[in-house]
């Protein structure tokens, strides 16, 4: 995986297939979150299923038509409280703008998720869809953050000392020793999206050329 590069007005990453399959797959998972369709996932025999992170992204097989605040905390960091303190206010504000809000992070992923189905080794992104793709990324990230329980910087440099001892533990050939690898699959792929967000966003504020 390369970060993102500014090259002849347009941003471009390098992702290999298994790569962009994996992410591809993840956005989808948030897309289905949010009420959405699947993405065509069904219809790409080349996305690995991965039934054990489809259970744990898969919060809710449908929404309420009454927009209410969100049980799963996944679905609320997506579609949070106006009004944390007012419930009324909140609840009223939610109904005028939830639907519009979930339509506009739906098509955002819905993109997110075409670009990385198509082939090539190269992502490209033009000029003026850097900041949509980054808000895709930054509702993806959310999700996986809360499945992973990070709410604090803390609790982030927590989550890389876990990766860090995971990776020693790979080196000796050992994985038996690892307390629990679906979390840290979930926590490399956390930090490969904050990785790949973060290049794409300096390049908008005056990154490496």
């Amino acid at each position: 995986m390369r970060g993102f590069v500014a090259r002849d007005g347009v941003a471009v990453a390098g992702l290999d297939e298994d790569e962009r399959l994996v992410i591809a797959r993840i956005v989808a998972d948030v897309g289905l979150l949010l009420g959405g369709e699947r993405f065509g996932v069904e219809e790409h025999a080349r996305v690995p299923h991965r039934e054990d992170l489809a259970e744990a992204l898969r919060f809710l097989d449908g929404l309420s038509e009454t927009p209410v605040e969100p049980d799963d905390p996944a679905l609320l960091r997506l579609l949070p409280n106006a009004a944390p303190t007012d419930r009324e206010v909140a609840d009223e504000f939610r109904r005028l703008t939830q639907e519009d809000l979930r339509a506009t992070k739906l098509a955002r992923l819905r993109g997110l998720w075409e670009d990385l189905s198509a082939e090539g080794a190269e992502w490209v992104i033009p000029a003026d869809e850097v900041m949509t793709v980054a808000a895709a990324l930054t509702d993806v990230r959310l999700v996986v953050a809360s499945r992973l329980g990070l709410e604090t910087d803390e609790d982030a440099e927590a989550l890389h000392e876990e990766i860090a001892r995971a990776a020693m533990v790979a080196r000796r050939g050992d994985p038996s020793e690892f307390e629990d690898a679906e979390r840290l699959w979930l926590g490399m792929l956390y930090d490969a999206l904050t990785w790949l967000q973060e290049s794409l966003v300096s390049l908008t504020l005056g990154g490496t050329e």
